[in-house]
């Protein structure tokens, strides 16, 4: 079975981004007064953090690959809630973007060697 590299690299990268999800949604909650918390941030949150992983889990298709390019535009806009995440999700979107560059690469580089020993033998 063929593995891809670059479907590795995505998958972690959502994968932790939804533990920073987990974490900034309990962040958000806990800044908001006492009086005015509301299950609203733990909604948001949760549903950021179910999409993080239902893009992992979909990364054989390109559906998976827009979902992910829709977690990194929402981690960056969650800094209008964590002004943190304003950099956080920019980092994280970085990653992201080198994990697809990447793993991209090496999949058709392990791709040609695969083809040049097929051929010399």
């Amino acid at each position: 079975m063929k593995r891809s590299t670059r479907r590795l690299f995505a998958a972690t990268t959502l994968t932790c981004e939804a533990l920073l999800v987990f974490f900034a949604t309990l962040v958000a909650y806990g800044l908001v007064p006492m009086q005015d918390r509301h299950a609203g941030y733990l909604a948001a949150g949760g549903a950021l953090l179910l999409l993080c992983l239902v893009a992992a889990g979909t990364l054989r298709s390109r559906v998976g690959y827009a979902l992910g390019w829709l977690v990194q535009v929402l981690l960056v806009a969650g800094g209008f809630v964590v002004p943190i995440m304003f950099v956080i999700g920019l980092g994280f979107a970085v990653i992201w973007f080198f994990a697809l560059r990447i793993g991209g690469r090496v999949d058709r580089e392990k791709a040609e060697v695969a083809r040049r020993l097929a051929e010399g033998s």
